[in-house]
Order: structure tokens, then sequence, then C-alpha cells
């Protein structure tokens, strides 16, 4: 992708088809006049009467509780510096969608016009009640220390300015279990610190806070060493000036046990790291170009335990591991001030959390057979589920402790599944599926590549790493429209209906009428059909010519699952296929099946299906827990319909005991516990977070789904088959290219998931 695109990508992101990133949802009922009534006139003066009586009743009957200002005046931007308030608003409120997804945290993002001390602090003093909590970020030092201190001092809100803290509250967590690896002593370890601005003061604060000693850091700037016999050194840079007779980052380096890199790309040769102490710790953080670059440190130092900024190296510090949950924690006590014990309480959560067990849903995400506590894996994934159950209890812990909680927590394993039940609200889900296809893309073939949006879907896989595309279709349409979306790449198109594919259609044609050449198929028919895209790009798969295939987009589903039924067929023991569709919805990643193909499944069908659908749900890292939903409960109804469930279910519990599965069960029961708890609580699914929904005939599911999609706007990835011995996936009419992209994501990991089963199979044979 030329930079001209990526920029142009970058532009229609922000500006389509709503301009910025984040809005204003309404969180009650405003349809009847009466709702109007309660929501404004009349009947709004009664929680502000209430909070005239008592300021902290703002919390009470206002949304103040769980919205953070993100502030900033523009004047030290990623990597872009001094840009002002209006150029840094898409940072802000780019903040503020991860503040959302991660935590689910409300952001006002505002930005201030003015870079006067003064005037800052006064604009952020005035506007404050209107918030839980005040996220500093953007603001250039010295100015962001003396910013930071009078807002805690003069504000009864918690004020972090997370370019100070974040990165250091994530890079001491990885300290902490870096030098537990090295078998070193914190007390005793020598640092260096490349860097003087907010960041690296506030690291190295926090450092001494861990236990590391003043006397064993050198910290450098612009200018080199920072040595206590310079001269106009800031407060800041003097409380960590070195006695040491040295200047240079060489001299610095020279058995020092750590380096901390905050400043900028190569600027650590391979002779410094050899230069450096036994099992040397190395985070290079300046991004999106470390001080050295990954590969070439390891290859310098095999004993090396390194950290970046990086998400495509081992150990990034990355600050969304810190702000969303600190923040979390401290409104959910009410939380007066962040203070050092709070952060603290954080750094010890995410050092610790990367000692337990990793989730499989994680292994899976990044690729891993397993991932474990070492020198590759010091600091937890962005993606780890745990993260939101960790961190804030242990930020919230702190404050009740250190005496700034107002409301503290009695009830932890109750604050715990609420925090749990606030991961529904995103899309995490999908993030893991995009990064898991692109650990090992898989060629895709696309047999309508010559509608604009399979193109355009075909273009952001390509571009992103999730596969690698065959285009299918006529080569002009498709080249025409590649050069109108500027689409240049050098994949191969491949027009079936062309002479120049004669031969790969004679060899295609000739194995499938091999096949089913004593089902009524000649040899004439079948050359006829390899000019038909989906036999041909069922063929391509079925002969290994590609690995997985997407279709569907512009024709009826029966007509494109015929081919792909008759060429690929089933898997082993699979007498009927299915699909399920993954609806990304509130309450969390919810599976519906069959959504697609089967009119009226038999009990023997359903159970089939059930299977089928677990096993997909266990492919994405999950533990299955199914309701098989009907219009009754429990044997309430004696109609076939009802009862077809009922044998479906019994059949289930009897051949797999252990499988989480329950029913006949309304829908409501099935995804509302408090009910199902008290009316049925001998139920499987009992104190259980249903999360697929099988449904008996195909009126229901189909329905269903596109109910969601539309009246909810909830994600729908799929359908996905189930149940075929190759990887192909046909999309609804008229998917969307997100869609198309998620579709052929799962495609992609269909296809390394039968790739694993077929070596290990193999391996046993």
């Amino acid at each position: 992708m030329s930079e001209e695109s990526k920029r142009r990508e970058a532009l229609i992101y922000h500006a389509k088809p709503t301009p910025g990133k984040i809005k204003v949802v309404p969180t009650k009922k405003y349809a009847s006049q009466r709702d109007l009534s309660l929501a404004y006139s009349p009947g709004v003066a009664e929680p502000c009467l209430e909070i005239e009586k008592n300021k902290d009743n703002a919390y009470k009957y206002t949304a103040k509780g769980n919205l953070v200002a993100v502030i900033s005046n523009g004047t030290a931007v990623l990597g872009l510096g001094n840009i002002g308030p209006e150029a840094s608003k898409p940072v802000m409120e780019g903040k503020g969608l991860l503040f959302k997804i991660f935590a689910d945290i409300d952001v006002f993002d505002i930005e201030v016009g003015t870079e006067n001390i003064d005037e800052f602090i006064q604009t952020v003093k005035m506007i404050a009640p209107t918030f839980g909590g005040i996220n500093l970020e953007d603001i250039k030092a010295p100015e962001a220390f003396e910013i930071e201190r009078r807002l805690k001092e003069e504000l009864d809100i918690p004020v972090m300015h997370d370019d100070q803290h974040g990165t250091a509250i994530i890079s001491a967590a990885a300290l902490l279990n870096a030098v537990e690896l090295a078998g070193k002593k914190i007390g005793k370890v020598k640092i260096v610190i490349s860097g003087a601005g907010a960041a690296a003061i506030s690291c190295s604060r926090l450092y001494q806070a861990c236990g590391a000693k003043r006397e064993n850091m050198v910290m450098l700037d612009s200018k080199g060493v920072i040595r206590n016999d310079r001269e106009n050194l800031s407060k800041e840079k003097a409380e960590f000036a070195t006695h040491r007779k040295i200047d240079t980052l060489d001299e610095a380096m020279k058995d020092a046990d750590v380096f901390i890199g905050l400043s900028m790309a190569n600027i650590v040769s391979p002779e410094m790291l050899l230069a450096m102490a036994k099992t040397p710790i190395v985070f290079a953080m300046a991004n999106p170009d470390p001080e050295i670059k990954y590969d070439l440190a390891v290859a310098t130092r095999k004993d090396i335990i390194m950290a970046t900024g990086r998400s495509d190296h081992p150990n990034q510090v990355n600050n969304v591991l810190g702000f969303p949950f600190i923040f979390r924690g401290a409104l959910d006590v009410r939380a007066t001030k962040i203070n050092e014990a709070m952060k603290m309480a954080a750094v010890n959560a995410l050092a610790k959390l990367a000692k337990e067990p990793v989730p499989e849903q994680v292994n899976i995400a990044y690729g891993e057979t397993r991932l474990t506590f070492g020198k590759n894996y010091i600091i937890p994934k962005p993606f780890d589920p745990r993260l939101i159950a960790e961190v804030p209890p242990a930020v919230a812990k702190a404050a009740m402790e250190s005496g700034v909680a107002k409301q503290p927590i009695t009830d932890w394993e109750k604050y715990k599944d609420v925090l749990l039940e606030r991961l529904g609200s995103d899309n995490k889900l999908v993030r893991l599926l995009l990064n898991r296809a692109k650990l090992s893309p898989k060629r895709v073939v696309f047999a309508e590549a010559d509608q604009l949006d399979v193109l355009k879907a075909a273009q952001i896989v390509y571009e992103e790493g999730i596969a690698h595309p065959i285009l299918l279709g006529r080569k002009e349409t498709i080249e025409s429209l590649m050069a109108e979306i500027e689409f240049d790449a050098d994949i191969p198109i491949i027009d079936p209906k062309t002479e120049e594919e004669n031969e790969r259609k004679d060899k295609y044609a000739k194995v499938y009428w091999e096949q089913r050449k004593r089902r009524g198929v000649t040899y004439y028919s079948a050359q006829r059909l390899m000019r038909e895209r989906n036999y041909f790009a069922a063929m391509m798969v079925n002969e290994g010519d590609a690995d997985a295939l997407i279709s569907g987009y512009s024709r009826n589903y029966p007509t494109v699952v015929k081919p792909m039924l008759e060429l690929i067929g089933m898997v082993h023991g699979v007498t009927r296929v299915a699909t399920t569709n993954l609806m990304m919805t509130k309450r969390g990643p919810l599976f519906l099946s069959d959504t697609s193909i089967n009119i009226n499944p038999s009990a023997k069908d359903l159970a089939k299906i059930t299977q089928m659908t677990a096993k997909v749900i266990k492919m994405f890292g999950l533990d299955p827990v199914l309701a098989m939903v009907s219009y009754s409960n429990f044997g309430s109804s004696g109609n076939e319909k009802a009862s077809k469930i009922r044998e479906a279910v019994s059949y289930l519990h009897r051949h797999f005991p252990d499988m989480n599965v329950d029913g006949e069960l309304q829908t409501d029961f099935a995804l509302n516990d408090d009910m199902l708890r008290e009316k049925f609580p001998f139920s499987k699914l009992v104190g259980k977070k249903v999360n697929a929904l099988v449904f008996p005939n195909l009126d229901s599911a189909n329905i269903t789904y596109k109910l969601l999609k539309e009246l909810h706007e909830a994600d729908s990835i799929g359908p996905i088959m189930m149940g075929m011995k190759k990887p192909v996936h046909i999309l609804q009419l008229g998917a969307s290219v997100d869609e198309i992209v998620n579709m052929t994501a799962i495609a992609v990991i269909d296809a390394q998931h039968k790739e694993k089963w077929e070596l290990e199979n193999a391996g046993r044979e």
C-alpha cells in the first residue's frame, strides 16, 4: 500500500460515514411524552434538588461516576509535537474509544486553547464538576508536571497524566518480572534511562518506588548524560542527575543491567549491548522504531530480556494495559485521587497476572501453543480478558486502604462479575480473530472478485496480512476496479471462462467427472460446469490450489451451497452440514445455529448441529455453553416441535454428559440467569453464561440473527459453515465489506485448524 493510499484510508476512516470516532448515546427511554417529561422538565427538577442537598448525589442521578474527561492542549501529540488543540482532537477521540472498549468508561474529549499553565489549570477546575475523573493527555514537559501536581492538589476527583504514568506503570510491572527472571535484585541493578521527558521522569520515580536505587540510575537527554555538575537543569532532571563522570550512552551502558529507552530510534548499537552485564534487560520503547531493532538485539545477545512498544514483538509495553483499568477501579470506589498506592497496586497486579496460566483464548489469539511466564512473556497481552477483573479490583482496594475511596466495595466477587459483564460491550473477539488469522495467512479464493465490495475486502485482507487473496472473475473488470480503489498488488487474477485457463479447467473437469460419473454427470457437462466460478473455485480448494474459499455475495445461498456439497463434501462422520452466526452483542459473543441450511432438522440433526457449534466455539478459545431454545420450557408443551428439542437434549446428556447444554428453553430464560435460577434451578445452565442458542428450525434462527443485526446493530460474522471437509464459507447476499473481511478471517482460521488436524492425524498414522 502506497503512503498516499494509507493517508487517504486514514482520512476516510475518520470522516466516513460520520465524522469522528465517538458519540453520545441515550441510556434512558425517550419514546413517550412521559419519558421526556421525566428526562427533562418537569421531572428533572427532582434529582437537581437532591444534588443541591448533597453534591455526591450527582453520582447517583447522573453519568458523572462513569465519565472521564480526556483533556489536552495539543502541545506534545504522539510523534507530531506541538500541533495545537484542534489538531489533537482525533487523538483525544481515539483515547476515548480505548477507554470505552477496554473498560466501558464514557469520555468527553476536551481540547483547551492555551499553553499558559494557569489558564489551563483554571479551565480544568471550572469544568471538573461534570466528570468523575480527569485524564490529562499529550501536554509537553515540564508544564505537564506542574499541571498534574496542582490539579491533584486542588480537585477531589482522580487526575492522571497518562503520558507520564501509563508507560511507568506497565514498564515497572515488566521490569519487576524481568529482574526476577534474570536472577537479580531490583535494589542492586544498574539502570540507564535514555530520555528525560515526562514519561522518563515518571518511570524513574516509579522504579524507585519498586525498590530501585537512585544512585544506580543514569539518565540521558539530547545533550548526553545528565550530571550533577551540569548547569541550568530543570527540577525534574536535577532529581536524577548522576555524580559519575561520564558523558555518553556508550559509557553509561558499560556493565549496566537495565536499559530503558524513551527517546529515539537506533541509538543503541550491538557493541553497547555486548558491554552490558549478564542477562541484560532492554526496554526499547521508542515508537514506531525502537532504540535498537528487536531482531538485531536478540541476535546480538542470546541472554537478553527485551520489551518494545510494538505489537509485533514479544513483551509489548502498551499503555492500554493500564489507564482504562486504573480509572475503572478509581471510579468504582469514587476515589478522590490516583495516588502512589493505587499505581503500585496496578504494577503488582499486572506483574502477578503474567505469572498465572494464560487462558486458551489468549493463546489462540496470539498463535501460541502455550504462553508461559518467561523472557518472551513478562507482561500480559493487551487482549487478555482477565485484565478487567484483576487490575481494577487491585486499584480499588489500594484506594480504600490509602483512605481516598468515598464508596468502598464490600462484595468483591460480585464486583468482579460486574467487571466481566462490561467486556460484552465491545468487539474484542473480532480483534482477536483478525490477529489470529494474521499469524499464518492462507490462500483464499474470492469467487466474486469483480464485485466492488468483494474486491475492497480482498484489498483489506491483503494489506492487513490476513490472507493471500486469489481473485476470480472478469479480468478486465477486476483490473479496472483495482485501479479505481488503488489496489496495486501482484496477486493472481483468474477468469475461468477464458481460454488461458483451459488446461486447468480440463484437469478439474476430469477429477469432477471421475467423482460423479455414476451420478449422471457427463464429461462434457463437467467441462461446462468448470466455466462456472463457484465450481471452479471449489475445485481450486479441493485440489490444493487454494486453502479456502469465499463466495455468495451476489447469488442466493442455495445456488452457492450446491457446488460446495457436490465437490467438497462433508467431514467423515458428519451426515448434515449446518451454519452458525457469531453475533457481537452487548452481553458478549453469542452463536446462533443453524441460520442458513437446515429447514426443519430432526432431533438427531439438532444434536449434531449442537456438537458442531460447540466445536466452533472452542475454535475461538471459548468454553461452549449452549441452550437449545423453543417456545416452551422443559416439557411445558407436548407438541412435536418442542419434543424434538427434548429428545436432542436427552441424547446429548446421555452421550456427552460433560457438555454444558440444556433445553428446551424459552430464549429469555436461556439468556437471563436470574430467571432461570428462580424457575428452573435444576438446569445445567444455572450459574453459567450462555454463549450459543440452537434453534428448532431455520425460520427461527435466520429471523433472530437478522433482527439482532438490524434492530440492535449487533455485528454478525457468518454464516460459518460447519461440517465441511475443506474451508469454504458462503456470505449472505449483499454482505458488507467488514462482514466479508471478518468471514475471510474465519476462513483462514478454519484452514489453520484443519491443517493442524491433518498434521496431527498424519503423525498418529
